[in-house]
């Protein structure tokens, strides 16, 4: 689906605290996400559990490694200042230090397209001041009997009266960790997952670096994210493995990204779900067939 944004409905805002059940995605007569907030410190809403059509679960949500990794989302840890990633925040000449400066992810409205899409308004807001303003769109389709993609895109419009710019910690001094933007935090599993590109494998040769599409597999199934947009796919990947498994867009890799007062920033990753390990043919032809579905 590639829809522009719908209005938000005239649902009232719903604070990340809210109880408000998860709703669920669902692709092939099966519910194969479910999408929301958690715990309250959580401040963002995310997708999890996603699982294959068989059911194998492929996220992790606040595992002990890193609390603030919440299955699939959108986060960045610096929008001029402000933490919306979660956890410590990097700073330059000082490295990761406990800062009270994290902002959260308020729902403004919901709509729903049907079991398998939604849209959804998201303030993002820290102090009391909302800074950016979201749309962000998701659909499940259906590719095989083994095969599903998950459609996200956002578009982030500066909602403030200043100029804004979004950050990393390596913007700020950390080389190597430009992460921000789209997030999935993969199963952690006894041996660390296998990263390849249509050119390259594994997580040295594959992170910090372009390319059209990026595979991560491991016991019994596989991820193949891809860029679905021009602008995406100049994002290079941040790729983790052997510390934890994840992989994500890079906002801002190494510099800092812009967002002049009313400018927006769009992005869209569809990102196939697979049953079992795929090789670099039929991950190919899976991103193919989903970016143009």
């Amino acid at each position: 689906m590639n829809r522009p944004a719908a209005a938000p409905s005239a649902a009232q805002p719903v604070h990340p605290a809210s109880p408000a059940p998860p709703e669920p995605l669902d692709c092939a007569g099966r519910t194969v996400a479910h999408y929301g907030y958690g715990a309250a410190a959580d401040g963002r809403p995310r997708l999890h559990p996603v699982t294959t059509l068989a059911g194998r679960t492929v996220t992790q949500d606040r595992p002990d490694d890193h609390r603030h990794h919440l299955g699939v989302s959108v986060a960045v840890p610096d929008v001029s200042g402000r933490n919306f990633w979660g956890g410590r925040t990097y700073v330059r000449g000082q490295g990761p230090t406990e800062l009270d400066n994290h902002g959260v992810q308020r729902c403004l409205g919901l709509e729903r397209h049907g079991p398998g899409a939604f849209t959804q308004s998201l303030g993002w807001e820290a102090d009391g001041v909302e800074l950016l303003r979201e749309q962000r769109t998701v659909e499940a389709i259906e590719l095989s009997s083994v095969a599903w993609a998950l459609d996200l895109s956002f578009a982030l419009t500066n909602h403030s009266a200043d100029d804004l710019s979004l950050g990393s910690p390596a913007t700020n001094g950390r080389p190597g960790a430009g992460y921000g933007g789209f997030f999935w935090r993969a199963p952690k599993e006894a041996a660390p997952p296998d990263v390849f590109t249509a050119d390259r494998a594994g997580e040295e040769a594959v992170h910090g670096r372009t390319s059209d599409w990026l595979a991560l597999t491991g016991d019994g199934w596989t991820l193949v994210l891809a860029g679905a947009s021009e602008e995406t796919r100049r994002d290079p990947w941040f790729v983790r493995t052997t510390e934890y498994p994840g992989v994500g867009s890079s906002l801002a890799a190494d510099e800092r990204l812009p967002v002049p007062a009313g400018a927006t920033v769009v992005r869209r990753v569809v990102t196939v779900v697979a049953d079992g390990r795929l090789d670099r043919d039929t991950a190919a032809a899976y991103v193919r067939r989903a970016v143009t579905s």
